[in-house]
C-alpha cells in the first residue's frame, strides 16, 4: 500500500466520505496550487461549495499531511493549503 492510501485509510477512519474525497483532493493539488475555493473544489468533486464548506473544518482541524486555513470570503471561501 502506498504512503498516500496508507494515510488517507488511517485519515478515513474519523473522516465521512466527502471529507476523505476533499481531502484527496487537496493532497493531490497541494504541490502546484495553494489557495483553493469551496466552489471550484465543489466543481470538481460533483459537491455544492456549501457541502464543502460545511465539510472543510473537520480536514481543517485534523491532524492530516497538509495543513488547511480559512483563507478569505470573496465570491466563495477560499482556503490556503499548504504540504
Amino acid at each position: 500500500m502506498s504512503a498516500t492510501a496508507t494515510a488517507t485509510a488511517q485519515a478515513g477512519t474519523s473522516l465521512s466520505e466527502k471529507q476523505s474525497r476533499i481531502l484527496e483532493y487537496l493532497r493531490e493539488n497541494a504541490d502546484t496550487q495553494t489557495y483553493f475555493k469551496s466552489r471550484l473544489i465543489g466543481d470538481a468533486l460533483d459537491l455544492s461549495a456549501k457541502e464543502v464548506g460545511t465539510n472543510m473544518p473537520a480536514i481543517e482541524k485534523g491532524d492530516f499531511d497538509i495543513e488547511v486555513e480559512k483563507w478569505g470570503y470573496s465570491s466563495s471561501t477560499t482556503w490556503k493549503v499548504t504540504a
